[in-house]
């Protein structure tokens, strides 16, 4: 139980008003999981301000809140103590109770394997002693004291994570927590973007065995080179682990992992335990085992009955979890969180089991949210490498993951099959329609936390009963999001709304009509890749594009649907677009004949469309000119001619001439069929616009851009409710400042302040694509709230006023477009504001804003 008097004094922090509650049964870091008896916690970090949850965590009935201000909102019935900084107050909290309490502390860290070491070492301990351990299993400094909000003095011995998130933070836990003894699992290939790569996580890990006393115990794992290390920077006694590694002080051997769990031999001393048998998957996870048996000789629980305690150990949520999946399958749920190196762990099992199994080995891979310094390109190209070696199905899901499909692409392995998707619905939409699963069947599941990966594993479970053993299902998330970009403005695509509109666009037009997806400029500034992948596993069946490198970018990612050029291509790449399959644009006589050489000069056929002009007046063969056109193309044999078309100029607002060009393109279409005798397997004339407005010109297939992206196309054409934008452009507050009446703002003080204001800059500008002149966006969304745009925008700087919008600070979240509570920007309210169309301003947010 957490007693409020124990805070004050620990923290030296002061009430603010009367205290409505003195005993609380949790902290809570996330409004939106704050529940009765719990104490919030308002922090500031770099990553953002919660004190704006206050309210809301009220609401939703906490019993107190520590702060570092007064609330802004009313606070009756509710004890709310001020402390000068929320963490180290709660970290004062945790040293204090573990004084008063007296519980010896058992301090694990490490890239992997902390959580089961954690686990197996409190069941070894409490053969002998009554052990705390927590449920919780979060990262950084206020895990500690969220660990212990349930210690009583009962509990002689306490097993804490201490996972750090920064340099400099081991430390502050360490001081706090004074272990007694403390276990190193690995220093891993990762520590998180704020590490400069694994000798500085291992110093950081090694921060904990520094502090340990003569007489604590350092347990290190001697597998690992930079964790052996360590051994020379504690005064501690050292006991060293290790698979197949006879210099350790304890070894496990003749390891054999299988179906249901892992078996080994172990060698402490001159002391033999053959035939061990823990039901864990994988051997790294032997090194959490023998740490725990070597925590617990220490404090007298012999390594006999310990391995007994140990033989029943069960997986923890998440990490190599097994789980009955569709059709009796075996899900393998490793989706906790995953690194470079858990995850070439995890398909070091698959290695080694699918032998045992007439089934097939499926591998989804979500991305890895904690980049750090070996999941870039290097460690997905690695991952890749080992894939390819030992998967027969590889689905990745999010953009980084894509890259490791590549990879296994790049290795030409004969029986591979290989998808990339860009969400969950997505993944499993494609594993059951594309591969029925079957009992002998193995599904590895595994990505970062900020994947969410567990999702795909819950739509695969055979018994809905066991979701409850999936991760993140009764622990708190991360009280900020897990993404962060490299820039301050990003933008994020919402690809389950963007495959929800391709489905809703083919539901509409039928079964009989295709659809063509227009990824040209880059997906309309969503990422081709992403757009075309989910629109393609969402009912498309073709890709349009402006050129050839765009077309080269689509398969150079993997994708092998047909794919046509709709804007000029020169005839010298038609070798290229013969050798990758893509269908180039014809519509003049000496183009088709200079593409017919090219493609008959290396024995190949060139696919081509006809596109005719029948009123936009931009590229299109006149349709007076077509059917002479048509007899010269039956003599050149080097072009496979596949369809025929034509695009509407102003099917978004006039269907009197939008009707008139559809009766040309009939009467183009119905006498070049009876005078030449051509068959057109494709023919189009529908853009998004006229797919609503003109149904009759559908013919066998459409071409969609801006409904597939949730633009509407106009104020006359607009989108079923049920079409959702899939853009969002995010920033978020560089500083906020008062500035006094008569004050510039921006390059030639076009605005002065009438009267004292508040300001904030958001570090977004024109550079971006954030337009400056001749008019800018007007206004953004902060806190739910509009706040104005002041001045003139700067090529990576723009002022706002927040002088009506209360306690807005650095890092908050500021939405240029998109929703943010009940207020919205949308693409369209920026194009009224700038003079434009909506498809301009998506595409005109520049590449080097990252897509997520």
């Amino acid at each position: 139980m957490i007693s409020l008097y124990d805070i004050i004094e620990a923290s030296n922090g002061q009430l603010f008003g009367e205290p409505a509650a003195q005993i609380f049964t949790e902290f809570c870091l996330d409004a939106s999981q704050a529940g009765e008896n719990a104490l919030f916690l308002a922090v500031r970090t770099d990553r953002g301000d919660t004190h704006v949850q206050i309210a809301d965590a009220i609401a939703r009935g906490v019993s107190g809140v520590v702060c570092m201000r007064p609330p802004d909102c009313d606070t009756t019935g509710v004890t709310v103590i001020l402390v000068r900084d929320t963490a180290d107050a709660m970290l004062a909290w945790a040293r204090y109770i573990l004084g008063k309490l007296g519980p010896k502390v058992i301090g694990v860290t490490g890239s992997v394997g902390k959580s089961i070491a954690v686990e197996a070492i409190g069941r070894v301990l409490g053969l002998r002693h009554n052990v705390h351990i927590s449920e919780l299993q979060g990262d950084g400094r206020l895990s500690v004291p969220q660990s212990l909000a349930r210690l009583n003095n009962a509990h002689k011995f306490v097993v804490l994570k201490l996972t750090t998130t920064q340099p400099g933070e081991m430390a502050t836990m360490v001081q706090s927590v004074q272990p007694v003894a403390g276990v190193v699992t690995s220093a891993g290939d990762l520590g998180g973007d704020n590490f400069e790569g694994p000798e500085q996580v291992a110093k950081e890990h090694g921060v904990l065995v520094t502090f340990l006393s003569p007489t604590g115990l350092a347990v290190l794992n001697y597998n690992d080179d930079y964790v052996r290390s360590l051994a020379g920077r504690t005064r501690a006694r050292v006991r060293t682990m290790g698979i197949d590694s006879f210099s350790a002080d304890m070894m496990a051997y003749n390891v054999v992992m299988g179906i249901d769990g892992t078996g080994f031999d172990l060698r402490f001393g001159g002391e033999r335990y053959l035939g061990q048998y823990v039901p864990l998957l994988g051997r790294e996870h032997l090194n959490s085992i023998m740490a725990a048996l070597l925590i617990g000789q220490h404090f007298d629980v012999p390594i006999a009955e310990a391995l007994r305690a140990l033989a029943d150990l069960p997986p923890l949520p998440g990490q190599m979890n097994l789980l009955p999946g569709e059709n009796d399958s075996l899900l393998i749920d490793d989706t906790y969180n995953a690194n470079v190196q858990s995850t070439l762990s995890a398909l070091d099992w698959v290695a080694a089991v699918k032998g045992s199994r007439r089934g097939r080995t499926f591998f989804i891979m979500g991305d890895i949210s904690d980049a750090g310094s070996g999941a870039g390109k290097s460690g997905y190209r690695t991952i890749g490498q080992k894939v390819a070696g030992v998967v027969d199905v590889f689905i990745t899901q999010g953009m980084d993951a894509a890259q490791a499909a590549r990879a296994v692409l790049d290795q030409h392995v004969e029986g591979r099959q290989v998808h990339t998707t860009y969400s969950a619905q997505d993944t499993v939409a494609l594993l059951e329609r594309t591969y029925r699963l079957t009992p002998d069947d193995i599904v590895l599941l595994k990505g970062g936390a900020a994947m969410r990966m567990e999702l795909v594993t819950q739509a695969l479970l055979r018994d809905e009963a066991d979701r409850v053993r999936l991760p993140r299902q009764h622990t708190l998330p991360e009280i900020v999001t897990l993404y962060q970009p490299t820039r301050p403005s990003w933008v994020e695509i919402d690809a389950m709304a963007l495959g929800d509109n391709v489905r809703a666009l083919k539901a509409m037009v039928g079964a009989d009509v295709m659809l063509m997806a227009v990824v040209k400029a880059d997906g309309y500034g969503h990422g081709a890749a992403l757009s075309a992948q989910t629109a393609l596993l969402n009912g498309a069946s073709h890709l349009g594009v402006s050129s050839l490198q765009e077309a080269l970018e689509l398969r150079e990612a993997g994708i092998n649907a047909p794919i046509l050029v709709m804007n000029y291509m020169p005839a010298y790449l038609a070798r290229q677009a013969i050798r990758h399959n893509i269908t180039a644009t014809i519509y003049d006589l000496d183009l088709a004949r200079a593409c017919d050489r090219a493609a008959r000069e290396i024995g190949g056929r060139l696919k081509a469309h006809i596109k005719v002009d029948t009123g936009m007046g931009r590229l299109g063969i006149m349709p007076d000119d077509t059917i002479p056109l048509f007899r010269q193309l039956n003599a050149l044999s080097g072009l496979e001619i596949e369809g025929i078309y034509t695009h509407f100029s102003v099917a978004d607002e006039d269907p009197d001439f939008t009707q008139s060009q559809l009766n040309t393109f009939r009467n183009v279409i119905r006498p070049l069929q009876a005078t030449t005798g051509f068959r057109f397997k494709y023919i189009h004339a529908c853009n998004s616009a006229a797919a609503f407005s003109t149904p009759d010109a559908r013919f066998n297939m459409i071409r969609a851009g801006l409904a597939m992206y949730g633009l509407h196309p106009s104020d006359q054409v607009r989108l079923p409710a049920e079409f959702r934008p899939a853009l969002s452009w995010k920033t978020v507050i560089a500083q906020v400042k008062q500035l006094p009446a008569g004050h510039p703002v921006g390059y030639g003080n076009t605005y002065i302040t009438a009267q004292p204001e508040q300001v904030a800059v958001i570090p977004v500008g024109y550079g971006d694509g954030f337009r400056r002149a001749p008019h800018h966006w007007g206004e953004v969304l902060v806190r739910g709230q509009r706040a104005p745009i002041l001045g003139r925008v700067s090529m990576e700087k723009t002022v706002i006023s927040v002088d009506a919008i209360p306690g807005v600070s650095i890092g908050d979240e500021v939405v240029l477009i998109g929703r943010q509570g009940n207020e919205a920007i949308t693409a369209e309210d920026v194009a009224a504001r700038l003079d434009t169309s909506n498809y301009e301003v998506v595409c005109s947010v520049l590449a080097r804003v990252p897509r997520r």
